[in-house]
């Protein structure tokens, strides 16, 4: 959504990397580092999809929630969601996201990680429980979202907002003119007739 609605037209594709398995692997091991090395293990397992002959560069991201230098990353459950936000209530946490760029056809890849600081509410317990009934928190790094129904239980961010989301779009352009690739020229052009073309 992200990309879309910043006038690029991405190809999804998910990676296979077991993100717990890799994380528990390395451990211990600073937010900072875990989000990029996730990221890297992601961008390089969907990579070998293409070959050299293939004009794509591809991009995986990962995103955690430091919180005192702890990562946190998706509750997978409820109980893990209360936790999590009885522990965020009325203070602020980092959401680190690494982002990690390859470009199959020159082997070329590079990456970096954005962070912002995100000051959360302090809700209720009748807002918390009913948060958590929606499902929301449980899939998304820090239990929390910026854009959906989260979004009334932040304050605010120091830092760019997109990442919070998910990725960092103005990172992600200083990454891909790493490439010389110029953001603008992703965009997709409209047509005469009104429809558009990559």
């Amino acid at each position: 959504m992200l990309l879309s609605n910043a006038g690029v037209t991405p190809v999804i594709k998910v990676s296979q990397v077991d993100e717990e398995s890799l994380a528990q692997s390395l451990a211990p091991i600073a937010p900072i580092d875990l989000c990029l090395a996730l990221a890297k293990a992601k961008a390089r397992d969907v990579a070998q999809q293409f070959s050299a002959a293939d004009d794509v560069i591809v991009l995986g991201c990962d995103s955690v929630l430091d919180v005192d230098g702890v990562a946190h990353g998706k509750p997978g459950s409820a109980d893990a969601a209360r936790e999590r936000w009885k522990q965020m209530a009325g203070r602020s946490g980092f959401l680190r996201t690494g982002h990690w760029l390859i470009q199959p056809s020159t082997g070329l890849e590079l990456g970096d990680v954005a962070s912002s600081e995100v000051f959360h509410a302090t809700p209720s317990a009748i807002e918390i429980e009913a948060y958590i009934a929606t499902g929301e928190p449980l899939q998304v790094a820090g239990g929390f979202t910026l854009d959906a129904l989260g979004g009334p239980f932040i304050e605010r961010i120091i830092g760019d907002p997109s990442n919070v989301v998910g990725l960092s779009l103005p990172l992600l352009r200083l990454l891909l003119q790493q490439f010389s690739v110029t953001w603008t020229d992703l965009w997709v052009s409209p047509k005469q007739d009104g429809t558009t073309q990559d």
